[in-house]
C-alpha cells in the first residue's frame, strides 16, 4: 500500500510555489533553473521534484493558483453585491488588495503567462476569461448604452491597465501603497481626472511623536 502524503505536505508545496515565484518574478522565468529554484527554496533538487513534475508545472501552478483567487473573488463580489455600481467599486478594491498580497505571483501571470503550453495554459486563459467577462458584465449593466455599443470589453481592458501594472511603478517602500491607490483607480475610472482626491497614506497621517513619547 502506497505511503499517503505527510502532514507538512501541502505548507511545504505553498512555501516552494512561495518562493519560485518570488525568483521568477524578480529575473523572469526563463532565466531561472530548477537548481536554483531549489536553492532559494531550502531544499535539494531531487526533494523539489517531490512537489512538482518540472519547471513548466512549477510556472501553470503559479499562475492557475493565482488566477483562480481572482475568479473566487469575482465570484464572491457578484454573489454579495447586485447593484453594479457598488460591485464594480468593490472587485476594483478587492483586486487591488489581491494584487499588493499576491505581488510576486502576479508579476509572474502577467509577464511569464507566454511561456504557458497545452493544457495548462487553457485553464489559465479560461480562468482569465472568467474574470474579464465578470468585470465586463458588470460594466455593461452599469453602462447598457457601453454594452450595446461594444465599449463595456474596451472599457474594462482600460481599467485591467490601471491596475494590472500597478506593480511597474507602486514600491512597497514608497509613500504610496496600494490600499491608498484603489479609491484612485475607482474615482479615476467612473469620474475622471477631476474627480480624483488625494490619496490617504501611512506616512501622511501617521502623528510625529511628541518629545515625551519620544522619551519614554
Amino acid at each position: 500500500m502506497p505511503r499517503g502524503r505527510a502532514p507538512t505536505y501541502d505548507a511545504q508545496r505553498e512555501a516552494i510555489l512561495a518562493g519560485a515565484a518570488k525568483l521568477f518574478a524578480e529575473r523572469g522565468y526563463s532565466d531561472v533553473s530548477m537548481i536554483e529554484v531549489a536553492r532559494a527554496c531550502g531544499v535539494s533538487k531531487p526533494l523539489l521534484y517531490h512537489y512538482v513534475r518540472d519547471k513548466d508545472d512549477l510556472l501553470v501552478l503559479i499562475c492557475e493558483g493565482h488566477v483562480s483567487r481572482l475568479v473566487e473573488l469575482v465570484r464572491e463580489t457578484i454573489a454579495e453585491e447586485s447593484e453594479p455600481q457598488a460591485r464594480l467599486k468593490l472587485m476594483i478594491r478587492r483586486f487591488v488588495e489581491a494584487y499588493a498580497e499576491a505581488r510576486h505571483e502576479h508579476r509572474v501571470l502577467t509577464q511569464d503567462v507566454k511561456f504557458l503550453t497545452g493544457a495548462g495554459k487553457a485553464r489559465v486563459l479560461a480562468h482569465e476569461r472568467e474574470v474579464v467577462a465578470a468585470f465586463a458584465d458588470t460594466i455593461a449593466l452599469l453602462r447598457p448604452e457601453a454594452g450595446a455599443e461594444g465599449l463595456h470589453k474596451p472599457l474594462t481592458m482600460l481599467l485591467f491597465g490601471m491596475i494590472n501594472w500597478m506593480f511597474t511603478w507602486l514600491k512597497p517602500e514608497g509613500e504610496l501603497t496600494y490600499e491608498a491607490m484603489a479609491p484612485v483607480v475607482t474615482e479615476l475610472f467612473f469620474g475622471g481626472i477631476g474627480a480624483v482626491r488625494s490619496p490617504v497614506t501611512a506616512k501622511k497621517t501617521r502623528r510625529k511623536p511628541t518629545p515625551k513619547e519620544t522619551l519614554a
